[in-house]
């Protein structure tokens, strides 16, 4: 069901996302993504783009480790 208000999808640093009333500012470290529109075209969007839930940070920390053993290996 719509609710009749337009939404714009945003990211934070650490890669994740979500979305945003256009009529309202948007929360520090949040970034608008430039995508906007109802809360379904949004979400839809956001199911399309973010096929990796696990955090920026927790990414690159695995890849370190991953490449730490490699080097060892």
């Amino acid at each position: 069901m719509e609710d009749g208000i337009e939404y714009v999808v945003v990211r934070n640093d650490e890669e994740q996302y979500s979305i945003w009333p256009t009529f309202r500012d948007l929360p520090a470290g949040w970034y608008d993504m430039g995508r906007r529109g109802t809360k379904d075209e949004c979400l839809d969007f956001i199911e399309e783009v973010w096929t990796d839930i696990t955090p920026k940070s927790v990414r690159e920390q695995i890849a370190a480790a991953r490449a730490a053993a490699d080097a060892t290996a």
